[in-house]
């Protein structure tokens, strides 16, 4: 018996109506997916969505790119101190630069050819350009591996400011000698002459303190306590005298006298030396 074609049509779109109900699934065109994109090429005209109408390109490459602005240049460091320089900041840059060894001569206050070399090593050391210029990179490296110098590490050759004269000092010929400044200044009638660097004796030796006179000078002594030379000696205290003394003069304040008053500058001494006269006033204080 022959079915007619129009029933069997009829019992098979049955069939599919009924697995679709008890598998839950959903009918789809042949070539179609689950989303609605096709598997095959996009028709013309259409994006698939999440794609990019280039072949092989991402979403991003459709955005243009904005280009990343370039960092500007570091500035460069601003120099503090060059060669010729002076001052009591140049003076502290020679006293911290003592510290870590790189510089030998005492704190002048003048930047000069040893503290350009002092500069250029300590700069080499860290790396730095080797200009001998003290930038501000380069102090402030210098200020991190060092501490505060002290009074005496700023005057360590000297050249302090010397100190008010005493009021004793003010009338008169008088050699003002003050131990808080460590200066001598020749004085007449309160008008000073000259002013030099002075060192004093040991606590153990200690120079005295007080009003005395100038007694007796000698050009060439000779120490005969200790066999050593007293150049330019004015004794106005016992064996106490001031004189120039070429271990000051080389070591500076890392050293002390016997008691007596040190002079470092021969220059100066020999014309102080010249001038004193025996009986003259001599007064030392703090």
């Amino acid at each position: 018996m022959r079915i007619p074609v129009m029933w069997r049509t009829g019992a098979v779109a049955a069939t599919v109506a009924a697995l679709v109900a008890v598998s839950g699934c959903t009918v789809q065109t042949v070539g179609t997916s689950a989303e609605g994109t096709t598997d095959g090429p996009t028709p013309a005209g259409k994006t698939p969505a999440g794609t990019s109408s280039t072949p092989g390109a991402s979403p991003d490459d459709a955005k243009p790119s904005k280009p990343k602005p370039a960092a500007p240049p570091a500035p460069a460091p601003r120099t503090l101190w060059s060669k010729g320089d002076r001052g009591r900041d140049v003076r502290e840059l020679q006293a911290r630069l003592r510290q870590v060894a790189w510089l030998f001569e005492g704190p002048t206050g003048t930047y000069d050819g040893s503290t350009v070399t002092a500069v250029k090593g300590f700069q080499g050391k860290r790396g730095l350009p080797r200009t001998g210029k003290t930038d501000t990179v380069t102090w402030q490296r210098l200020l991190n591996m060092t501490r505060e110098p002290g009074k005496w590490e700023l005057y360590a050759s000297g050249g302090q400011p010397a100190a008010t004269p005493d009021p004793r000092c003010l009338t008169g010929r008088v050699l003002c000698i003050s131990k808080t400044s460590r200066t001598l200044r020749w004085m007449i009638d309160g008008r000073t002459v000259s002013t030099m660097d002075v060192r004093f004796g040991s606590q153990y030796t200690p120079t005295r303190e007080g009003v005395f006179n100038v007694y007796f000078k000698s050009r060439h002594h000779v120490s005969t306590i200790y066999d050593s030379p007293m150049p330019y000696a004015m004794f106005f205290s016992g064996g106490q005298a001031v004189h120039y003394s070429s271990d000051f003069a080389a070591t500076g304040y890392s050293g002390s006298s016997h008691g007596c008053v040190n002079v470092r500058d021969e220059g100066r001494i020999a014309a102080l030396f010249s001038q004193v006269r025996n009986g003259d006033k001599v007064v030392v204080y703090w």
